[in-house]
């Protein structure tokens, strides 16, 4: 009997062992297994890099533009820097223009204007040292964008259609910019 049994024990481990040799992978696709999980991982990591490179080259573009719009708003400080102070000095020469518009008849008058007229020189020349200059009006082609009509009167020989009659107050730009366009009468 022992002799039934230990071939049953030999069948069962030569069985088991069947089993076991079947169910185990064979070295061939164990490599294959590892390759196609290497592949797999290539391509994550070759997803990842190309997203990492595009968050890169983005990154690097909004660099630049933000270092291009400070060069643009440093310039436009130094062009247009003095705006603010033009525009409280431009009625200021409007008022000595006017000063020196009135007619005086004594020493002391014309003293007072003379000096008035000095005062108008030295600021008139400050302003053309930082850029700022008055609107050439005066007879010239009405412009929208310098000149703002206040009146219009029928046009004549001397002033045809469109075109500036007289100025009744100075404009001033600073650069290309208009600080005030110049208020003007057309003939329309």
């Amino acid at each position: 009997m022992a002799s039934d049994k230990e071939k049953q024990n030999k069948d069962i481990k030569d069985e088991s062992k069947n089993v076991d040799e079947s169910s185990k992978p064979k070295k061939k696709d164990v490599e294959t297994d590892e390759k196609d999980d290497s592949a797999k991982k290539i391509d994550e990591l070759k997803q990842k890099l190309d997203s990492v490179q595009d968050k890169y080259l983005r990154a690097e573009a909004e660099i630049q533009n933000i270092q291009n719009r400070n060069k643009k708003e440093r310039a436009d400080i130094v062009k247009y820097g003095a705006q603010d102070f033009a525009k409280d000095v431009v009625p200021v020469m409007d008022d000595l223009k006017r000063a020196l518009d009135v007619d005086v008849s004594d020493e002391n008058g014309k003293q007072l204007k003379k000096g008035i007229e000095m005062v108008q020189q030295h600021l008139e020349k400050a302003l053309k040292d930082n850029d700022i200059s008055e609107i050439n009006a005066d007879g010239v082609e009405f412009d929208p964008s310098q000149h703002q009509a206040v009146q219009t009167v029928s046009p004549s020989d001397e002033h045809p259609k469109g075109t500036v009659v007289s100025v009744l107050q100075s404009g001033y730009k600073i650069a290309d910019r208009v600080l005030r366009p110049a208020m003007v009468v057309v003939a329309q």
